[in-house]
């Protein structure tokens, strides 16, 4: 009796095929797992430590005050640009009216030559009242052909000198726009970076907020005893100079950096921008700033010594060039002293081994010792 029921081998034609697919779906399955413990176990970039964050943060405000330095020189050059080329402009509206002027005066000549030019002079004579008018009338039109002459003269040096002021306007306003795209490159460069050290300071937890405050009191606190080192050495040389009979190195009178006094015009001068400066105490930094309400760190030394009579340039870069340099062991009170290599930032030395400066965004204008950041130089304006 024929089965109905399908051979055994029908069913299973391809046995090992049907193995081979489930070796298969273990096979991926097992790939997927090793993928997903190896993805696991992929090295994530560290955290980085506080006190890798505080360099970050620091050089990222390092790198946003050269930039505002870029910035205030091109909003100089702007702004120096801009009155250059008002001026011109008013120049070439005056001489445009006085060209309007001439145009017109020669117009007039123009009417009063063709009003008597078919006119012969025996003619004129015949038709005079008297001889005496005719040769009055000769000498008035002697004296118009001359002032036309001269008239024509003027309009022509007016004309080439308005060529001139307008060649000279376009030049300045191509200028213009240079500094004002440079000013322009130099403000986003300053808020990119703000922005990044704001965004590194905003991941900290609250631990890690305290632990970097921390740091910076350490920082603060070395960078105030080697302040107070050098004032002790400077007051032992005084007492040393006072000793030996009077000051030494040929440093005629004046303060050192204990805080004493100068003499004479630079010494008042000198009190008071440190008497400026101090009223700005507690005013807020801002990139630019030349206050009165807030500053950057040119923008307070400048407006200081603007107090005290002496025109400053507006960035560190052009400041450092002002005045005499002096040594870090001969500072006296009111003088500027640079910090990096890039001579980035300044303060006004107070004596003591301490400054006045504003420091950064987000701090305020205060007194700081200046072995916080390293020196480049120092000068004495005035």
């Amino acid at each position: 009796m024929a089965s109905h029921r399908k051979p055994r081998t029908s069913v299973l034609t391809s046995p090992g095929g049907r193995r081979t697919a489930a070796g298969l779906t273990s096979a991926a399955l097992a790939s997927v797992t090793l993928l997903s413990q190896s993805a696991d176990a992929a090295p994530r970039a560290p955290r980085p430590t506080i006190e890798e964050v505080k360099q970050q943060v620091d050089g990222l405000y390092r790198q946003a005050e050269v930039a505002t330095q870029k910035y205030n020189a091109a909003k100089e050059r702007a702004d120096h640009q801009r009155t250059t080329v008002d001026g011109l402009l008013d120049a070439a509206a005056k001489r445009a009216q006085k060209m309007n002027d001439t145009r017109r005066e020669l117009g007039t000549f123009a009417s009063a030559q063709y009003r008597t030019g078919g006119m012969n002079p025996t003619a004129q004579l015949m038709l005079a009242k008297d001889p005496q008018q005719f040769f009055d009338r000769s000498h008035l039109m002697e004296r118009l052909t001359s002032r036309q002459q001269q008239a024509v003269s003027d309009y022509q040096e007016q004309a080439a000198a308005a060529a001139r002021q307008r060649a000279e306007a376009g030049r300045s306003l191509e200028r213009l726009q240079t500094s004002q795209a440079s000013l322009k490159a130099s403000k986003q460069s300053v808020q990119q970076k703000l922005a990044e050290a704001r965004q590194l300071l905003s991941r900290l937890t609250v631990q890690e907020k305290a632990r970097l405050a921390e740091l910076e009191r350490k920082k603060e606190a070395a960078a105030k005893r080697k302040a107070e080192e050098e004032a002790r050495r400077q007051q032992e040389r005084e007492r040393q100079q006072q000793h030996d009979g009077g000051t030494a190195g040929g440093d005629t009178g004046g303060s050192t950096g204990g805080g004493g006094t100068t003499g004479g015009t630079q010494s008042t001068k000198a009190e008071k921008a440190l008497a400026f400066a101090r009223a700005q105490i507690g005013k807020p930094y801002v990139w630019g700033a030349t206050g009165p309400s807030s500053y950057d760190c040119s923008g307070l030394t400048q407006a200081a010594w603007k107090a005290a009579g002496v025109d400053l340039p507006r960035t560190t870069w052009d400041q450092v060039k002002v005045g005499q340099r002096v040594a870090t062991s001969n500072l006296h009170p009111g003088d500027l002293v640079f910090f990096f290599d890039d001579i980035s930032h300044v303060g006004m030395y107070i004596g003591g081994g301490k400054m006045i400066h504003a420091p950064h965004p987000g701090a305020d204008v205060r007194e700081e010792s200046i072995y916080y950041m390293p020196i480049y130089g120092s000068v004495r304006p005035g």
